[in-house]
């Protein structure tokens, strides 16, 4: 896959401030990928993404979008990306299809017509086939104010993917959502990527949004702290645990110890394993088990272990 996003020694330095917000940024995102660019307050991460957005400009550095300059061609890059930016961007006094065409018409994609069955058969279709992905074709000629919170994250879906673009920018998506309308809201937007193959550029607070991307990619203090795939980090810094107790657990203890594993004792039996399957491990046990666990880290366990880290070599 081609590289949609390519950032290169990124430097953003504020008037007046002591120290640059973005020190020397680097990373790249693959065509189709689902990214996520995840970090503390205060880390850059805002600053990155509004460089990227081409709503801020840079001091030094490369990004390119779409294979455009994001500070030499601007326009171009906005054509080519879609964002649902952290606070609402819609306007109250026009109704959900009204926000769509408005958005529509500043693109150029279609000029102005002051109702949407004068607009050309292109347009009220494709607005029709996203609305029924994301499920507001009901709600689509309603007033914004009298849609719920949910509804109008849903419209914002829709107004940022009218023009297609090849790059989808979620800012802190469903924040503010209640967690029915948080799930509702990913399962449209995973549906968007199936259907139209967009990049996704994702900044959460909530980690385990981002537990299945494809990389994942970590900003602390203006520096990249790490950028790889969940997996692998995960894998370098935690273990999976087997959660174990006996009734006898004085003989498990002794039996485990016999087998070299490694295990630690509080209220349950827990024995970190990597190298050696679940399954090995059971096997080989001959007490009788009265619990039976298996933890796999989560990718938030990962995120917290990593900033934990930082901070303990800053210190």
């Amino acid at each position: 896959m081609n590289e949609i996003i390519e950032v290169n020694e990124l430097v953003k330095q504020y008037d007046k401030a002591k120290t640059a917000a973005v020190k020397g940024v680097s990373f790249a995102v693959k065509e189709g990928e689902f990214f996520a660019f995840l970090g503390p307050n205060g880390a850059g991460k805002t600053t990155t993404i509004s460089i990227l957005t081409t709503t801020l400009s840079k001091t030094s550095g490369s990004v390119i979008i779409a294979g455009y300059d994001a500070d030499k061609e601007a326009k171009r890059v906005r054509e080519k990306v879609g964002i649902i930016f952290q606070q609402p961007s819609l306007d109250p006094q026009l109704t959900a299809e009204e926000n769509i065409r408005f958005h529509a018409c500043l693109y150029g994609m279609y000029g102005y017509r002051p109702a949407f069955r004068l607009m050309p058969a292109a347009y009220r279709q494709r607005v029709m086939d996203l609305a029924e992905i994301v499920g507001i074709q009901d709600a689509l000629f309603k007033p914004i104010k009298k849609l719920s919170g949910g509804m109008q994250r849903k419209l914002e879906i829709v107004r940022s993917l009218i023009h297609t673009p090849a790059v989808l920018f979620l800012d802190e998506p469903t924040q503010g959502l209640d967690a029915v309308s948080r799930r509702n809201l990913w399962e449209y937007i995973n549906n968007v990527r199936r259907e139209y193959g967009t990049t996704v550029f994702l900044t959460t607070h909530y980690i385990d949004e981002a537990e299945h991307v494809d990389k994942v990619c970590i900003i602390d203090q203006g520096r990249i702290a790490v950028c790889c795939p969940p997996e692998e980090m995960k894998k370098s810094l935690l273990r999976q645990e087997l959660i174990l107790d006996a009734d006898d657990r004085t003989e498990l203890i002794a039996e485990l110890s016999g087998l070299g594993l490694f295990h630690r004792i509080g209220e349950r039996v827990v024995v970190p394993y990597q190298e050696m399957a679940v399954q090995e491990i059971i096997a080989k046990l001959q007490t009788r088990l009265t619990a039976l666990e298996i933890h796999e880290p989560s990718l938030e366990d990962a995120y917290v272990e990593y900033l934990n880290r930082l901070r303990g070599e800053a210190a």
